[in-house]
C-alpha cells in the first residue's frame, strides 16, 4: 500500500486492512474538499515564499484537473493507496514530478482530514438547513389551511381539550425553528479553520493561517493548534446533538401520524399510493414510510452518545480512534436529509378528517369551556369546576362548541407569522453566501 509516511518497511496486511477498514469509501466524499483545501494551502505556500508563482500555477492547474475528475465521478482511490490525501498527492506528483512533492510542506494529514471534514460538514449542514426550511414551510402552510379545523387534544393519552389541526401542524413547525437554532450553533462552532495546525503542534514554517481562513470562507480561525486537533470530537458531538434534536422532531411527528391515522382515531389518512399492504389482510393500508422515519430518526438520536463513548477519554493530540466515529458522523447527514425529504413529501399528501370533532365521544373536551363561561359570570373557578364535573357525573352535561381562544399561540390565534419571523431570523445568521462565494472563487472556472 502506498503511504505518505513510507519509511522502507511494510505493515502486516491484516493490520492495514483492520486500520483502514472502509475509510477509502468514505474518503471519496471528502475528495473535492481535499482538493479545495490543497489549492488554498498551495496559495498560502506561494504567499510566504515556499513555492514560486510558476510552481503555484502548475499546482493549481493540476489540482483543477483532479477536481474536474472528482466532480465528473471519474475519481477513485486506488486499491493500494491508503486514503484520499495520499491519492490526491500521488496524482499531483504523477502530473508534476518534484513540484507535486512540495504541496505537503507545512501541513499534516491530521489537519488535512480536519479541514476536509469541516468543509464537508459545512456543505452537509447547508443541505440539512435547506430541507428543514422546506418542511417548515409545508407545515406552516398546512397550519394556516387547517387553522379552524378542530381535533381532540390529549394528555396522558386521554381525551383532554379542543385542539386544531392548525395547532398540531404549527407545533412541529415551531419545533423545527429550535432545531435549526441548534444547527446554527453547531455550524458556528464548526465553521473555524484548522488548517495549519499540522499534527497539532504547528510548524516552523511561517505559514499564514489567516489567509487560508479567508480563501476557504471560514468565519473564523481555530487559533490554538493543539485545540484544533482535540476539537474534532467536540465538533462532531455538537453537530450530532443538533441532528439528534431534528431527528426527535421527525420521530414524534411520525409517531403522531402513525397513531392518529389508525382506525381508532381516523384523524389523518394517506392516499393509497403512499401506503403499503399486508400479504394476508386485504384491508390493510400501513403507514410504513412514517414507521421507517420514526425508526431511522430514533437511531440517529443515539449518535451523540456513540461519539461520546468513543472519544470521551482520549488523550490530547490525534488518535486513530477518530476514524471509528467518521462513518457514523458522515452518513448521519444522508440519513437525516433523506428523512426530511420524505417527511416533506408525506406531509404534502397527508389528509385531515374535518368531521372528527363531531363524534360524540369527544363532547367532554368542551367541559373546560363551560367552566370558563361560569367563571366569566362571576362564579369562583373551583366552584365552577365542581358544578361542571357534577353535570358530567349525572350525565346531564351538554357541550357548547363555540370557542373563544384569542391569546397568542392558541387555536383561535395561531400567530404563525411570529413563528415564520423566528425561523427567518435564524436562517439569516447562517450567511451561507460567504462560504459559497469563497469556494467558487477558489475553484475559478472549474
Amino acid at each position: 500500500m502506498k503511504k505518505l509516511w513510507e519509511k522502507g518497511f511494510n505493515t502486516v496486511k491484516s493490520v492495514e486492512d483492520f486500520t483502514v477498514s472502509n475509510d477509502r469509501i468514505l474518503d471519496k466524499k471528502l475528495a473535492p474538499y481535499d482538493v479545495l483545501g490543497s489549492i488554498a494551502h498551495a496559495r498560502m505556500l506561494e504567499n510566504i515564499g515556499i513555492i514560486t508563482p510558476d510552481e503555484l500555477e502548475q499546482m493549481e492547474k493540476a489540482l483543477a484537473e483532479i477536481l474536474k475528475d472528482i466532480l465528473a465521478d471519474n475519481f477513485y482511490i486506488e486499491d493500494d493507496v491508503e486514503d484520499v490525501h495520499s491519492q490526491v498527492e500521488i496524482m499531483l506528483t504523477r502530473k508534476l514530478g518534484e513540484v507535486g512533492k512540495k504541496l505537503h510542506t507545512g501541513r499534516s494529514r491530521n489537519d488535512q482530514v480536519l479541514v476536509d471534514l469541516k468543509l464537508f460538514t459545512r456543505e452537509a449542514l447547508k443541505n440539512t438547513v435547506h430541507l428543514s426550511h422546506q418542511l417548515f414551510k409545508t407545515l406552516i402552510q398546512l397550519s394556516n389551511t387547517h387553522k379552524d379545523v378542530l381535533m381532540p387534544g390529549y394528555t396522558h393519552m386521554q381525551v383532554a381539550m379542543p385542539s386544531s389541526f392548525g395547532l398540531w401542524f404549527g407545533a412541529f413547525a415551531e419545533s423545527l425553528v429550535d432545531d435549526v437554532q441548534l444547527l446554527l450553533a453547531a455550524y458556528r462552532i464548526s465553521d473555524q479553520n484548522p488548517l495549519g495546525s499540522a499534527a497539532g503542534y504547528g510548524s516552523s514554517f511561517p505559514i499564514n493561517r489567516s489567509l487560508t481562513t479567508q480563501l476557504l470562507g471560514f468565519n473564523n480561525l481555530q487559533v490554538n493548534v493543539a485545540y484544533a486537533q482535540i476539537s474534532r470530537s467536540k465538533n462532531e458531538r455538537t453537530i450530532a446533538y443538533a441532528l439528534a434534536s431534528l431527528a426527535n422532531t421527525l420521530s414524534r411527528l411520525s409517531m403522531d401520524v402513525c397513531l392518529f391515522s389508525g382506525q381508532n382515531f381516523r384523524f389523518f389518512s394517506l392516499p393509497d399510493e403512499f401506503t403499503t399492504g399486508s400479504s394476508i389482510m386485504p384491508h390493510k393500508k400501513n403507514p410504513d414510510a412514517f414507521e421507517m422515519m420514526r425508526a431511522r430518526c430514533n437511531k440517529l438520536m443515539s449518535l451523540p452518545n456513540e461519539i461520546s463513548l468513543v472519544t470521551t477519554n482520549l488523550p490530547s493530540g490525534y488518535n486513530r480512534d477518530y476514524q471509528v466515529t467518521k462513518e457514523s458522523f458522515m452518513t448521519a447527514f444522508d440519513e437525516i436529509n433523506e428523512c426530511l425529504s420524505m417527511a416533506n413529501i408525506l406531509m404534502e399528501n397527508l389528509q385531515v378528517n374535518p368531521e372528527i370533532i363531531k363524534n360524540e365521544m369527544y363532547d367532554s373536551i368542551f367541559s373546560v369551556e363551560e367552566v370558563n363561561k361560569l367563571v366569566l359570570e362571576g362564579i369562583p373557578f373551583r366552584n365552577a369546576y365542581k358544578m361542571v364535573a357534577q353535570t358530567i357525573a349525572d350525565k346531564t352535561y351538554k357541550p357548547k362548541k363555540d370557542l373563544h381562544h384569542t391569546h397568542e399561540g392558541s387555536i383561535g390565534n395561531l400567530c404563525n407569522n411570529m413563528i415564520v419571523q423566528k425561523m427567518d431570523a435564524v436562517l439569516y445568521q447562517f450567511n451561507f453566501m460567504k462560504s459559497d462565494v469563497a469556494l467558487k472563487t477558489l475553484m475559478g472556472d472549474i
